[in-house]
C-alpha cells in the first residue's frame, strides 16, 4: 500500500504539472485570439491543428499511441477554440442527426449549433455571417454522392475548410422493448436502404415509412405505440428510448464525408486534398484535355462527378477532388493549364485530409 499511495502522489503532482501547463497554453492562445481578432482571421485552424497533430505523434515515444494523442488534442483543440468566442455552427438538422454528430466531433460542446432545414439553408447561414461554418454531407461510402450538396456550390462563393469522416452506425429505436412487437418502421430513405436487408430478415411484415431525417423519424414514434425509428445512438439517449436493435447496417464500411464551409482557404500541411468544379467547352475530347495535366503533374484524382449546369441544356459541370494543396507548385501548374480549356473554373477548398 505504501508503494501504491507513493505512485498516486506522483501522479497527483504531474496532474497538477498538466493543469498549469494547460492555463500557461490557454494564455497565449488568449493572446493569439486577440491577434486574430484585430487582423479579422478565422478561428478555427484546421491546418495548424493538423500539423500539431502530426508533430506530435512524431515526437511522441512513451505508452500513448497515435490514436491516443489525436483523441487528447482534439479535445484540447475544442476546449480553446471556444474558449474566448462563441463558434457558432450550422448544420443540416434537426438535432441528433448524423451531420449534428459529426459538427459535434469537429467543434465540440463549447460550440453553438443552428440546425438548418435544408443544404441551401446552411449555406445561407454562413453566407449571411450568422454562423461561422456550416456542416453538410458530402458522400457515403454506400449510397454515393449527395448531389444537392454539389449543386449549391455552383453558385456559392463559401470555400470547404476541413472535412470529417464518420463512421455510420445505425441503431433500431423504441419505447417498446422487443422486436417482436414492432408493427411500423420510420426512417430517412437513405437510412433505410442502408438496413434493407436488416429490415427484410429481422422485420419483414413491418409497414415502413420515410421520414426528412432520422430525428424526425424518432419523433414520430415518442407517442406512437408498435412502432420503431432507424436512428443514432445519440438519439435513443436524447429522447429516452430503448435501443433494441444494434448496428444494424448491411455493410461494415459504412462511412459518411462531412465537409466544413466557411470564407476562408485553409494553409496547406503537406497531406491536403483540394475539391474544384469546372465547366468545359463542349469539344470533342474536351474532358481528355483537363485530366491530362493532373496525370503528367503526378496529381491523384480521388473523386470526380458530374451534374448539369441547370443553365443550358445539355451542359454539365464536373466536380473533382484530388491530393495536393492549391499552393503546392505541381498543383498550381496543372490548374494553370486547364483553365484555357474550361469555362470556368472554381477552386472550392484546400484543407486537411481526413484519416492520414
Amino acid at each position: 500500500m505504501e508503494e501504491l499511495e507513493k505512485i498516486r502522489k506522483e501522479i497527483d503532482l504531474i496532474d497538477e504539472k498538466l493543469i498549469e501547463l494547460l492555463n500557461a497554453r490557454a494564455e497565449l492562445v488568449k493572446k493569439i485570439f486577440e491577434i486574430k481578432s484585430k487582423k479579422n482571421k478565422p478561428l478555427f485552424d484546421p491546418s495548424r491543428e493538423k500539423k500539431i497533430l502530426e508533430r506530435l505523434t512524431k515526437k511522441s515515444k512513451g505508452i500513448l499511441k497515435p490514436e491516443d494523442i489525436k483523441v487528447i488534442m482534439e479535445t484540447v483543440f475544442k476546449i480553446y477554440r471556444g474558449m474566448f468566442k462563441e463558434i457558432v455552427v450550422a448544420y443540416l438538422g434537426p438535432e441528433g442527426t448524423f451531420t449534428h454528430q459529426a459538427a459535434l466531433i469537429k467543434f465540440g460542446e463549447k460550440a453553438r449549433y443552428v440546425p438548418a432545414k435544408t443544404i441551401d439553408e446552411v449555406f445561407k447561414e454562413v453566407e449571411k455571417k450568422r454562423a461561422d461554418y456550416g456542416v453538410v454531407p458530402i458522400e457515403n461510402s454506400i449510397e454515393g454522392v449527395v448531389t444537392h450538396t454539389l449543386d449549391v456550390f455552383i453558385e456559392s462563393d463559401l470555400k470547404i475548410t476541413s472535412e470529417i469522416i464518420l463512421e455510420i452506425h445505425h441503431f433500431l429505436l423504441s419505447r417498446e422493448k422487443t422486436i417482436r412487437d414492432i408493427k411500423k418502421l420510420y426512417s430517412h430513405p437513405q437510412a433505410i436502404a442502408q438496413c434493407r436487408n436488416w429490415i427484410s430478415q429481422n422485420l419483414p411484415d413491418v409497414e415502413i415509412y420515410e421520414t426528412e431525417s432520422t430525428t424526425s423519424a424518432v419523433k414520430k414514434i415518442l407517442n406512437e405505440k408498435k412502432s420503431a425509428a432507424i436512428a443514432s445512438e445519440v438519439a435513443a439517449s436524447m429522447y429516452n428510448l430503448n435501443i433494441i436493435a444494434e448496428r444494424i447496417e448491411d455493410f461494415r464500411e459504412n462511412i459518411t464525408r462531412f465537409l466544413v464551409i466557411g470564407n476562408n482557404f485553409s494553409e496547406k500541411t503537406g497531406n491536403d486534398k483540394t475539391s474544384i468544379l469546372f465547366s468545359i467547352k463542349d469539344k470533342v475530347g474536351a474532358l481528355h484535355d483537363i485530366l491530362v495535366p493532373f496525370k503528367k503533374e503526378k496529381i491523384n484524382l480521388t473523386r470526380i462527378e458530374s451534374r448539369p449546369s441547370k443553365k443550358k441544356a445539355w451542359e454539365y459541370v464536373f466536380f473533382v477532388d484530388f491530393t495536393g494543396h492549391k499552393d503546392e507548385p505541381n498543383v498550381k501548374k496543372a490548374l494553370d493549364k486547364i483553365k484555357n480549356s474550361t469555362i470556368f473554373l472554381k477552386i472550392l477548398g484546400s484543407y486537411p485530409k481526413e484519416g492520414g
